[in-house]
């Protein structure tokens, strides 16, 4: 059985590990929806990009990286690629579309 013992992490992680965060934070950072029907999309989206994430931390944290963490990296972005978090009109879309509000500073 595999010691899961967490390892203390640095303050500030080194760059490889850095760069694997940023991916994970990116694959998790998909924009609210405008609507209920952009919801059901983007949810499609968010569902696949939160299991190619979880792929790369079982690699990390359970098989101890055996391809390293760069190459975990690498893997997780083309996922993203794969699966881009577009194809539906997010809130913040919507609202610069609409423009600002009669009366107000777009409240």
């Amino acid at each position: 059985m595999q010691d899961r013992t967490p390892k203390p992490v640095p303050e500030r992680p080194d760059e490889p590990l850095r760069g694997l965060l940023e991916a994970l934070r990116e694959a998790l950072d998909v924009p609210h929806p405008a609507t209920l029907g952009d919801a059901k999309r983007r949810d499609q989206i968010l569902v696949e990009r939160a299991a190619h994430a979880m792929i790369a931390l079982d690699s990390i944290l359970i098989d101890d990286a055996p391809l390293g963490i760069e190459w975990t990296t690498r893997y997780l972005r083309e996922r993203l690629a794969e699966h881009p978090a577009t194809g539906y009109t997010t809130w913040d879309q919507a609202r610069a579309a609409r423009g600002p509000l009669a009366g107000g500073e777009g409240r």
